[in-house]
């Protein structure tokens, strides 16, 4: 109009290239020095900027905002700069920005400069401000230091009845009451030690004994914790997130501080600590430690009976249903959690062979607030051997929350597939192999799994020798249930438990028949399964 020709947008285009900015800048230029014009009218101009620890890339390119890029929605395309927000990835650290100016994606700018540049300071504006708000700050430490010497006389006053709420744990039937002073007591952890931890605001006198444990954001430690009064110590877990990543701690310990996320099926949490130490800032959640380790680990160096396999298999399903579930065993309502990462590593086995679990780096509330704008932007996250068809394949409902509980419940099949493989009475019990075995390599990509579950349907072998246990083909129906094609078909974490508990109870009434008809050969045979 006006002879005015209004050209397509004007952005840098490069392939994945070695980067040359870090995150301790608060902006940087990009090393890119292409030029394009964008196709399409409706492009934006877009930049990603990734590190794995050891290799940074960053990537500029333009880009259509009404479609997704690796998973993610861009919402920021109106921006006149690129301001970088992270993104939770499998592969690493990921930050992505988008712009509508003429060659605005050449410039990396960080969105959080006081977390992203240690040496930012305030300008003199904002700290006159911020001194302005001392003294009602004192007074409001001051109101809570009241309530929570309440809350210590409350406490003192409840413990007498301590002994009525332990009967109220074991029946579930309880109180409000009893519902705010529970203790797993099967923790590897003394309910005293863990209701000090939890409100302790100086660093813990920890001491890291050994590593027991690696995973892609964290280092996993048995660590002693020391009592004050004498030379004794509990036996501590301790996992300790890098400086690069906070984001990763923040979100575990923000789950993890979720008081209805108690749980005897869920890792028993104390404490989170941001510490200084000579490799430099560290970030560590203290849990409770299981002697026994990770349920692929156990499995590894363990054939389970028939009886193992129901405990570990229904305290699973408990713990899954738990965390979907919109309300505690106790009653009180609760945001039900998606984990995102379920897989035989992030389980502990306890010591009465209970499955607890753990890792909730990628986990989600699914708050009825959250749009589907938040949902897209959650992301395509999980370990891919154990991601669903329609996370594979970035086709889950964003409309229906549900779809992240059916997720879920497909990896738990995965799990659940893994601790049958392994229990002798399914006959002929072979070394241990996770789902799909050597199918896919040791550490499969998305690729490779598309090929295995969407293209050819695959899913782990059921060999036709498990069936003749008839409790074991009770459990493996449950499974393909579990692991449908189709999302909607598949059972909730909740009817899993409770299948369980229905085989359990079948179990009994056959052995109390045997018992019964004393027929020696035949108990023999079914004690023996």
């Amino acid at each position: 109009m006006d002879g005015v020709v209004k050209l397509r947008q004007l952005c840098k285009f490069c392939d994945n290239m070695t980067s040359s900015c870090d995150l301790k800048e608060s902006n940087c230029k990009s090393s890119c020095n292409k030029t394009a014009i964008c196709e399409f009218n409706s492009e934006v101009c877009v930049l990603i900027w990734r590190t794995n620890g050891s290799h940074t890339t960053e990537e500029t390119l333009c880009h259509d905002p009404s479609q997704l890029i690796y998973g993610y929605k861009l919402n920021d395309y109106n921006n006149k700069e690129c301001m970088l927000k992270e993104k939770k990835t499998a592969e690493g650290i990921l930050f992505m920005c988008s712009c509508s100016e003429d060659e605005c994606n050449e410039m990396l700018i960080w969105d959080d400069e006081n977390y992203k540049n240690p040496g930012f300071a305030w300008p003199d504006t904002t700290f006159v401000a911020l001194s302005s708000l001392l003294p009602p700050i004192m007074i409001a430490v001051a109101v809570i230091g009241i309530f929570y010497c309440y809350r210590v006389y409350r406490k003192n006053k409840l413990s007498k009845k301590w002994d009525t709420n332990q009967k109220c744990l074991r029946h579930k039937e309880c109180s409000e009451n009893c519902a705010m002073i529970i203790d797993d007591d099967r923790s590897d952890i003394s309910s005293t030690c863990a209701n000090n931890l939890n409100h302790n605001t100086e660093l813990l006198p920890i001491e890291l004994d050994t590593l027991v444990g690696k995973g892609r954001f964290a280092e996993v430690y048995k660590a002693k914790l020391k009592q004050n009064t004498s030379d004794q110590f509990e036996t501590v877990a301790v996992k300790i997130f890098p400086y690069l990543e906070y984001a990763s701690w923040k979100m575990e310990k923000e789950i993890f501080s979720d008081i209805n996320l108690k749980h005897e099926n869920i890792l028993q949490f104390l404490t989170a600590e941001e510490r200084k130490t000579d490799v430099g800032k560290q970030y560590w959640l203290i849990t409770a430690f299981h002697s026994k380790g990770n349920l692929q680990e156990y499995l590894s160096r363990h054939i389970i009976s028939w009886e193992d396999l129901l405990q570990l298999g229904c305290s699973l399903a408990h713990g899954v249903a738990h965390l979907h579930s919109d309300h505690t065993p106790c009653g009180r309502p609760k945001t039900p959690i998606v984990h995102r990462d379920l897989k035989s590593s992030n389980i502990l086995v306890k010591g009465d062979l209970a499955c607890c679990i753990c890792d909730f780096g990628l986990s989600l509330w699914l708050d009825p607030s959250l749009s589907v704008d938040d949902l897209a932007n959650s992301g395509q996250v999980g370990t891919a051997r154990y991601m669903a068809p329609e996370v594979l394949e970035s086709r889950i409902n964003l409309e229906n929350m549900e779809s992240f509980k059916q997720a879920d419940v497909y990896s738990m099949a995965l799990v659940l597939w893994e601790i049958t493989s392994r229990c002798n009475a399914i006959g002929d019990v072979k070394d241990y192999e996770p789902p799909f075995g050597s199918k896919v390599r040791e550490h499969p990509c998305v690729e490779s799994m598309k090929d295995n579950v969407l293209r050819d349907r695959g899913r782990p072998e059921i060999s036709n020798s498990w069936l003749s246990h008839q409790g074991i083909q009770l459990i493996c129906e449950t499974i393909t249930e579990c692991w449908d094609h189709d999302p909607e078909a598949r059972l909730t974490a909740q009817c899993v438990a409770e299948r369980f508990h229905e085989i359990e109870h079948l179990d009994r009434i056959s052995e109390r028949s045997c018992s019964e008809e004393k027929i020696p050969e035949d108990c023999t045979e079914n004690t023996n399964k």
